[in-house]
């Protein structure tokens, strides 16, 4: 993260400053910041992704402890066939539990980032000797404005710390909702924004009114709010 706020430090000393201009669809160009890509949706600042040269702070020991990642997944409701995709996959962190939750099933792990998906395939083929850690896992390389998933394909996408990154929100949503089954549901987990406790920067929380405000205009109902993790917020949505 770091990394990354370097250089958006940089760009921010090299670019012009415009004034905000309103876009369409909730989009509103507010001109470069600290930690954001130079536009807002619906009153949210865009952060800018991750790189994959910072992989490692995903994988980092600690971060169990911190977020409570085991816990995550037992409270996601999964069953042993689910068709799961996890949207800004990573290195995996999240791919490979899933995998283990879904034995019978399948986990799409979707990410715009190829270096990302090298990142599982690599895992994938060091355990492939043995146990076969993650054999249920397919990699996708996605795009900014569409994960590439079939329509009414998947029981459950998993959104870790991701949405808040996208680039084209509106336009992902819209996308992630076609690929859901009938019922199929959305987990959006993101640091609190209500919570100042919370020690992430503003733009890489949401509060959970944003979150049901964004999800509601690609036509997703909100079914509850599980927030017995340490830092974020786990709000299921809904394909009516």
């Amino acid at each position: 993260m770091i990394l990354r706020w370097t250089l958006a430090a940089a760009l921010i000393l090299a670019a012009p400053a415009f004034a905000a201009a309103p876009d369409k669809d909730g989009y509103t160009n507010i001109g470069p910041t600290l930690d954001g890509i130079g536009k807002s949706y619906m009153g949210r600042e865009i952060a800018y992704v991750m790189g994959h040269e910072a992989a490692q702070w995903l994988d980092r020991p600690e971060r169990n402890k911190e977020e409570g990642s085991e816990r995550l997944v037992s409270l996601l409701g999964l069953k042993p066939n689910d068709a799961v995709a996890d949207i800004g996959a990573g290195s995996g962190y999240f791919s490979f539990r899933l995998a283990a939750a879904v034995p019978q099933g399948y986990v799409y792990a979707v990410d715009i980032q190829k270096e990302m998906l090298d990142m599982i395939k690599e895992r994938q083929a060091r355990t492939a000797q043995g146990k076969a850690e993650g054999a249920n896992i397919v990699t996708v390389l996605g795009g900014v404005a569409d994960p590439r998933l079939k329509p009414n394909t998947i029981d459950l996408i998993l959104l870790v710390d991701a949405y808040h990154e996208f680039s084209y929100p509106r336009e992902m949503g819209l996308a992630m909702a076609r690929a859901l089954k009938p019922g199929g549901r959305i987990a959006l987990v993101e640091y609190r924004g209500e919570d100042p406790k919370v020690p992430i920067r503003d733009t890489h929380r949401m509060t959970q009114a944003q979150a049901k405000k964004e999800m509601a205009a690609v036509g997703l109902t909100w079914l509850r709010t599980d927030d017995s993790l340490p830092w974020q917020h786990l709000m299921f949505f809904t394909k009516p």
